[in-house]
């Protein structure tokens, strides 16, 4: 529901001193100290009133700047009754001065009245209030009419201009502080996603090494119980060596990649392949550095299918092919006949569901199932 114009107090930030730049606060201060020292020095060098009279105009126009400070501070809190309380008695405090015989300092006091009624305060309280001071500054003015008028029509102008621009400066001021907000926000959910990134790096390493290790050491465990022959433990155990030492090395690699120290990724393919008898490699399209998350999801699947190949049909031929398109790299792997490998069955790792994640979280896609004599993975990543 939209607040009444009427109604609606300026804002906190329209009303409070922030956003104002350094040289215009000291104006506006300078401003006003000029003013008030104006109207103290005719308050008591008029010749036309005792002394005392002087003394106590100067006591008023010092009480009407107390009054000024305590109706900002008011309407700072939004609090209407005492805001206008506060306008009644500087109304009345430029009464005083005025019956005193010091008609200037009187006339500023109802002229301020008017001008910040109209700054701070809601219309439907400020316009009455406006009318008030500058009717009774219009007619007790010895200036000609004409003159009477204008200044009449440029106080309540100038009012409303600096109410306009108190709420230009607090609308700055919330968009600034959304901006803030907004940037913080922006910064802890880049965090949130930094540290997803390295939780997912860290199980997609660890998870899927560990599995394999005690695939390997419970095969050794039951051929300890069983009373099998030296060697046939030593190779389960060595096995496992070997896929804690890879385990290790990918791990090295996956701190490198958050540090964004990544090898080529046709460089890291080719050396993928290599130990892996039967594979080869092709690479097509326009070679570019692909986003740190992008290439970790193409290495990350290449080593899972190739690792699957090893477990579900060793021997097999394996074809990797990598192909850069205009908004996507494309990665495909597929193998031709093999037999089924050792650790068919295994389960565990990482996965194909593990790879389907990671594609659809960049915003790509994983497809994987049988084709022509083998089995096919095939990842697409925006890019």
């Amino acid at each position: 529901m939209t607040d009444n114009v009427w109604t609606r107090w300026p804002s906190q930030e329209a009303l409070s001193r922030e956003g104002i730049s350094r040289p215009r606060r000291l104006l506006g201060w300078g401003v006003r100290l000029l003013v008030i020292g104006m109207l103290l020095w005719g308050a008591v060098h008029n010749h036309h009133v005792h002394i005392w009279a002087a003394v106590a105009a100067a006591a008023g126009v010092l009480a009407a700047a107390g009054l000024a400070w305590a109706f900002f501070r008011t309407t700072l809190a939004h609090r209407l009754w005492p805001s206008l309380g506060l306008l009644t008695v500087l109304f009345g405090v430029g009464a005083a001065v005025r019956t005193g015989g010091f008609d200037v300092p009187g006339l500023v006091i109802w002229c301020g009245c008017a001008v910040v009624a109209l700054e701070r305060l809601p219309l439907a309280a400020a316009t009455p209030v406006a009318a008030l001071a500058l009717t009774t500054y219009a007619v007790v003015d010895d200036d000609r009419w004409l003159t009477t008028v204008a200044t009449t029509i440029g106080l309540a102008l100038a009012g409303y201009v600096l109410r306009l621009d108190a709420d230009a400066r607090g609308n700055a001021q919330r968009l600034l502080a959304q901006e803030r907000a907004a940037h913080a926000a922006e910064t802890e959910s880049a965090a949130l996603a930094e540290r997803a990134r390295i939780a997912r790096e860290i199980h997609d390493v660890l998870a899927h090494s560990l599995s394999a290790q005690m695939v390997h050491l419970e095969a050794a465990r039951l051929l300890i119980e069983r009373g099998a022959d030296r060697e046939q433990i030593l190779q389960r155990v060595v096995a496992a060596r070997g896929m804690a030492r890879d385990g290790l090395a990918e791990t090295r690699q996956a701190l490198s990649a958050l540090r964004g120290e990544l090898t080529p990724l046709e460089e890291f393919l080719s050396e993928l392949v290599e130990a892996n008898a039967g594979a080869e490699v092709t690479v097509s399209g326009e070679r570019r550095p692909l986003p740190a998350e992008a290439s970790q999801a193409v290495r990350r699947v290449a080593q899972e299918a190739l690792t699957n190949v090893r477990k579900h049909a060793a021997g097999a031929k394996v074809r990797v092919r990598l192909d850069y398109g205009e908004h996507q790299v494309v990665l495909d792997v597929s193998d031709f006949g093999g037999s089924p490998g050792e650790l068919t069955g295994a389960g565990g790792g990482y996965g194909l569901l593990g790879m389907r994640e990671r594609a659809e979280l960049l915003g790509g896609s994983l497809e994987a199932g049988p084709r022509e004599e083998g089995f096919a993975v095939t990842l697409k990543v925006p890019v």
